[in-house]
């Protein structure tokens, strides 16, 4: 039973009629196959407004029933209606959980409208029943309310798609979609189904997906998902999932089951709710039996403990979590974060620090080209040219950077002629009857011997934390190209924003040199670095960090990092949206590669920590100054289901506000 996603998986070889028949014996639900969309299981009028209809039928019956003179026979009918309509789930549920011997708050309120009828106070009984049945209609809409947030994810994707076969286009349900198929996309429209573009280029808003507003470039062979929305032109998309497999599908059942996961103070809650209810109970059964034999009034006391009882329900008490957490885990999927469960979510919200990745985390993971020097008489478009004519069949991540920024400079360059790759130090060939180099220093060590007049600026450049290739020939350096990894623009405001939040240490660890390092950790603003790290040694970086400040997280890509990952207090995958296996084994997946979504996480975190804290706080003060208010008999059984229906509908509309966080 997954309380939070409203949903009660069966497993068994039984068909679905027998199966209906046998769940109807228990409660009424739909059965509804696994993979089927939900939209085709239609609710009754009843069934959809039932909670309401009962709490409307009471009150009405209820106040035509006081109108009455008092213990007349038209006012017990019309309370004994109010009750029933009220109170009728209540009791059934009541004796179902007495016969369990599981005495919850349906067996407290059923005990208490009973024992109001037994002393004669039907006006009471019925009060108490119309107040609890409105309770739980207002928690039932409110858990729904929360329900739905997560739902409304899955209805972003079309129901039907438009498939080509056979050179025809046919409109069909996407359960009936299979791999392979090719999907046609027109400007304007949602796409159906994740898979790959065969045919055309457009813009894609992957907002749905990725919480990010700003659309994105693609081209044929790049990967499109579900519920994204194809803004530009029509493309052709081939099939690689099936509609259960898509990556929305993924996180709406990965946050179904997240906010099923009972978080540590959910744990607590019903770990004290399941002592607390029997105690209250035999409490309340001393109030009523102790005071009338030392000479009380049975009828007083009587009235006592039943107002003890209602009041002493825990209704506001057990709902104070599970509707922060459903509320918490699904305004964060609606804004692109995945959070895997309760207890991360409250962990997130005790970080002390933060350790980042530098590549592909706090940095692009892409070199570019920063700097061109010359060195001759050459300008630096010439230096460039050359070097992406060099570099224009190279596979390495450097020659890729120099050709990408000849591009940038409405370049074409045409691979030379004899091109070689020189291992580990860079590649040669001959333009226009040269023979030209370029490569790291070591290689024009070899072929001139002394670097001496470019030493100082090679330095210069490699303290800034840049990568130097130098071009030339045999006799002569013709200029400098530096390349680095590029620093994500949201990597700043992101590690400040961090520091806003409440973290106390910002920590880059990186297997990259110390220059390069130190630079990046400078510009980024973390507090501290750690460079030349290898796997295990980001394993004992975070184990050293666990020790000194408590609750420490680490963020990376979610594949090498996954050590690291692992052994933090929360391990964050950045960029959940290109990778199943980040999805997958991180406690909290960013779905896009913006930072951004961190410092919302935290906030989000500290915000969900400190509503349950007031939840619970509230919830017990509550009760404790209405038990007080036994003793002396200022507590009626009216006011006493008041104030229980009270606390409970104020701690779920304090749960509901972390829906609205941004």
């Amino acid at each position: 039973m997954n309380f939070a996603a409203a949903k009660l998986t069966i497993v068994g070889a039984i068909s679905d009629d027998e199966l209906q028949r046998e769940i109807k014996k228990v409660e009424n639900v739909t059965i509804h196959p696994v993979g089927a969309p939900e939209s085709t299981v239609n609710k009754s009028f009843w069934e959809s407004n039932r909670k309401s209809i009962t709490a409307s039928v009471s009150l009405i019956t209820s106040l035509i029933g006081l109108m009455f003179q008092e213990n007349s026979v038209s006012a017990k009918t019309f309370l004994l209606i109010s009750m029933v309509a009220g109170g009728y789930s209540v009791a059934i549920k009541g004796i179902r959980n007495l016969l369990r011997l599981n005495f919850d708050m349906n067996v407290l309120m059923s005990v208490a409208i009973v024992g109001a009828l037994f002393i004669g106070q039907w006006k009471e009984a019925a009060v108490v029943a119309f107040l609890f049945s409105v309770s739980e209609m207002l928690e039932s809409y409110s858990m729904e309310k929360a329900r739905q947030s997560i739902r409304s994810l899955m209805d972003i994707a079309p129901k039907e798609a438009t498939v080509i076969r056979n050179g025809k286009e046919y409109k069909i349900p996407v359960e009936e979609l299979i791999v392979g198929d090719v999907v046609l996309v027109k400007p304007g429209e949602k796409i159906a189904i994740d898979g790959e573009i065969i045919d055309g280029t457009s813009s894609i808003n992957e907002a749905a997906i990725t919480g990010e507003s700003m659309p994105v470039g693609k081209n044929i062979g790049d990967a499109v998902y579900a519920g994204s929305l194809n803004q530009q032109g029509a493309i052709q998309v081939r099939v690689n999932k099936l509609v259960e497999d898509t990556t929305i599908a993924k996180i709406v059942h990965l946050v179904e089951e997240a906010q099923n996961e009972r978080a540590p103070s959910q744990a607590f809650v019903d770990t004290f709710a399941k002592y607390y209810t029997p105690i209250v109970m035999a409490l309340a059964v001393a109030v009523t039996v102790i005071p009338p034999l030392s000479g009380g009034d049975w009828n007083r006391w009587v009235y006592e403990g039943l107002a003890l009882l209602v009041v002493a329900c825990p209704c506001a008490l057990i709902v104070s979590t599970p509707v922060a957490i459903v509320s918490a885990i699904g305004s964060a999927a609606k804004n692109g974060v995945l959070i895997k469960g309760g207890v991360f979510l409250e962990e997130a919200g005790n970080l002390k620090a933060i350790a980042f990745d530098k590549t592909g985390t706090l940095t692009k993971g892409e070199p570019a080209v920063t700097d061109i020097e010359t060195v001759s008489r050459k300008n630096q478009l010439d230096i460039l040219e050359i070097a992406a004519r060099l570099e224009k069949l190279s596979e390495h991540p450097l020659a890729k950077a120099i050709v990408h920024k000849a591009e940038e400079n409405n370049m074409s360059p045409h691979p030379a002629e004899g091109f070689a790759a020189i291992t580990g130090k860079g590649a040669s060939g001959r333009i226009g009857g040269e023979t030209y180099y370029i490569g790291n220093p070591r290689l024009f060590e070899e072929l001139h011997g002394d670097l001496s007049l470019i030493e100082e600026r090679i330095s210069s450049l490699q303290e800034q934390g840049k990568t130097v290739m130098i071009l030339g020939t045999k006799e002569k350096i013709l200029g400098l190209i530096a390349v680095a990894d590029q620093v994500r623009e949201q990597s700043v405001e992101a590690v400040r924003e961090l520091k806003n939040a409440g973290i106390e240490k910002t920590i880059m660890l990186t297997g990259d040199n110390n220059k390069t390092a130190a630079t990046i950790a400078k510009r980024v603003g973390v507090d501290e670095y750690h460079a030349e790290l290898l796997p295990q040694n980001k394993l004992e970086k975070i184990k050293q960090l666990r020790d000194k400040y408590g609750k420490v997280a680490m963020i990376g890509d979610g594949m090498n990092d996954a050590p690291a990952l692992a052994s933090a207090t929360v391990g964050i995958a950045m960029g959940g949206v290109s990778t199943d296996i980040a999805l997958e084994t991180a406690d909290i997946a960013l779905m896009s590669d913006d930072l951004s979504k961190l410092p919302f996480t935290i906030r989000l975190g500290r915000s969900a920590v400190r509503v349950i804290k007031q939840n619970i706080s509230f919830a017990l003060i509550t009760k404790l100054m209405a038990v007080l208010l036994v003793f002396p008999g200022w507590l009626t059984l009216w006011l006493a289901i008041l104030a229980d229906m009270g606390a409970t509908i104020l701690v779920t509309l304090n749960g509901l506000r972390l829906l609205k966080i941004r």
